[in-house]
């Protein structure tokens, strides 16, 4: 007999108080919202069964029902403020619609996230048996060479030099969550309080498509290379 299939329920996260970027998850991006990128990629999953929003903004709450995201409640004040913990905002969010055995964690800062991303991050997590998967990619510069400063400006190491790393090429790689997927199983997530607990297993993304658009300049980057994108897809297009 054929195992049954879990439910994935997927929680869009967008509260309206964006201090970095004001309204970023409404700006227009490459000829949609910010947000629609990422209620785009959800739906056209084949595994998500359900897309929701935690938002408190009326105008986010409204761009998202028009690109097909349901709604079902309205995220509490208490909920939308700096000092609220993401973990309060998605138990809320758990809570409102349950019977769901695993729920995805999408933030609309991640736009070039796609449904294959989010597809291949729950089958490597099936197939290694985990309960829980994270989105990385590498760094961009090693925190190998890198300091804290002690005192009197006294230069000190972050991390021990390993033997013979002096040179980029012998260091070990170096990855960086990317806000892009968080994946967990809701048993475990509410046993260990965390979305990345112990044995959390890595979905690699590229750094190119691991922007996270926090200021302006975040958001111009991500303009620029979907850009570049469809000026690569037009060349590539055959005539007729």
């Amino acid at each position: 007999m054929m195992k049954k299939m879990p439910k994935i329920l997927a929680v869009i996260t967008a509260r309206g108080g964006s201090k970095g970027l004001v309204r970023k998850n409404v700006l227009d991006l490459a000829g949609m919202p910010l947000i629609a990128w990422t209620i785009q990629a959800a739906k056209q999953s084949k595994y998500i069964d359900k897309v929701i929003l935690s938002s408190d903004d009326d105008e986010i709450i409204a761009v998202a029902e028009q690109y097909g995201c349901e709604v079902p409640f309205r995220r509490p004040a208490a909920l939308a403020t700096d000092e609220a913990s993401s973990l309060d905002v998605l138990f809320h969010a758990i809570e409102q619609v349950p019977e769901y055995d695993y729920v995805i964690v999408l933030q609309p800062t991640s736009p070039l996230r796609t449904s294959t991303d989010i597809d291949n991050a729950f089958e490597m997590m099936i197939l290694s048996e985990a309960d829980a998967c994270a989105s990385v990619c590498e760094v961009a510069k090693t925190p190998y060479w890198m300091y804290s400063l002690g005192p009197n400006k006294v230069l000190n190491r972050l991390l021990p030099m390993p033997t013979g790393g002096h040179r980029r090429q012998a260091l070990p790689t170096a990855y960086e969550l990317n806000g892009a997927i968080y994946l967990i199983k809701i048993e475990s997530l509410y046993t260990e309080k965390s979305l990345t607990p112990e044995q959390t297993i890595a979905f690699e993304m590229s750094r190119e498509r691991s922007i996270d658009i926090d200021c302006l300049l975040d958001f111009q980057k991500c303009e620029t290379y979907l850009d570049q994108e469809s000026h690569d897809e037009t060349r590539c297009s055959p005539t007729i």
